[in-house]
């Protein structure tokens, strides 16, 4: 089996919304299906403009009454403040609870000590005052009270090996699960960054800020971006919101950097929203058309190429 290997996610935040009003007023922000999470369960989501637009990917999970964001440390004040703008004479409280928590990521995890790991894909069990909450196969975080976070730290040094966090992006990004950053806010439409095919966008709830588009986007099967996953040998560092060119587009850009991080080995391995009529393998390249080319990878989901109109449930 192997070695326990972990990071501390220093540039992860966490939002918390209470109030009797705190699901209510979710549903009507967030493009997932709020009111059918139970506690202890999460989801993907998305934050978006009245375009569309997101502002904000995340994993939203439940805890009793209580609704928890992780969302990238920069965006989460950002975040909180717009939320906070319609909250008006809800009963919810929206706070930054970032240096209340220690998060912890582990690779490749069996349960260390006493810490009890959940089996199924984004479910969340409680732990030492927090809870672990398993993303996929290979990643499972530990979110603890800061408190907690010596005891934690000791436990793992003695039975797991640590590492930087961009082992940790990099296993996001080969799980393909897009994270909007300043960069990238109102660049994608939910379904650019596929989460759609990861359970972050409902299609059957009510309104939200850019559901008309969202909706018509699926409905009417216009999307001609989609975010594939990619290798790039080359020695500059690919940031999110940097372009990629292909022959066909010349100058004008064929698709934009979502995430990325050193590969195992030479170059980077990134996300990348891309038009779909330049899916190819060595189609794409970084900085410029006659750049380093872009290698495809298979994302561990499936991905529609061709988008066809869906029939709209009645």
């Amino acid at each position: 089996m192997p070695p326990i290997v972990y990071a501390p996610l220093a540039q992860t935040g966490l939002l918390r919304f209470s109030g009797a009003d705190a699901q209510t007023f979710l549903q009507g922000q967030l493009s997932c299906d709020v009111a059918a999470l139970q506690p202890l369960r999460a989801t993907h989501g998305s934050y978006n403009t009245p375009k569309g637009r997101m502002l904000a990917s995340f994993v939203l999970w439940r805890a009793g009454a209580d609704y928890f964001m992780q969302l990238p440390h920069a965006l989460c004040e950002p975040i909180r403040k717009r939320l906070s703008m319609y909250i008006l004479r809800s009963k919810v409280q929206a706070a930054d609870v970032s240096d209340k928590y220690a998060l912890i990521g582990l690779l490749d995890a069996k349960a260390p000590g006493a810490i009890d790991l959940p089996a199924t894909p984004m479910t969340l069990s409680e732990t030492a005052g927090g809870w672990a909450l398993r993303l996929d196969a290979r990643r499972v975080e530990i979110i603890v009270p800061a408190t907690q976070a010596a005891e934690i730290g000791e436990l793992l040094e003695k039975e797991a090996k640590s590492t930087d966090e961009s082992a940790w992006e990099l296993a996001g990004i080969h799980a393909g699960i897009a994270v909007i950053t300043p960069a990238t806010q109102e660049e994608f439409v939910p379904q650019m960054a596929n989460l759609d095919l990861i359970g972050g966008v409902s299609f059957s709830k009510g309104c939200y800020p850019g559901q008309e588009i969202v909706a018509r986007t699926h409905y009417l099967g216009k999307l001609k971006q989609r975010m594939v996953l990619g290798h790039l040998e080359t020695t500059t560092a690919p940031r999110p919101g940097d372009k990629l060119f292909s022959a066909e587009l010349g100058e004008q850009a064929a698709g934009t950097v979502v995430n990325a991080a050193p590969a195992d080995g030479d170059g980077f391995d990134v996300l990348a929203v891309v038009q779909t009529s330049t899916f190819s393998d060595n189609g794409l390249h970084f900085g410029s058309f006659t750049g380093p080319a872009l290698q495809m990878r298979p994302l561990p989901y499936a991905l529609e190429i061709t988008e066809l109109p869906k029939t709209k449930p009645a």
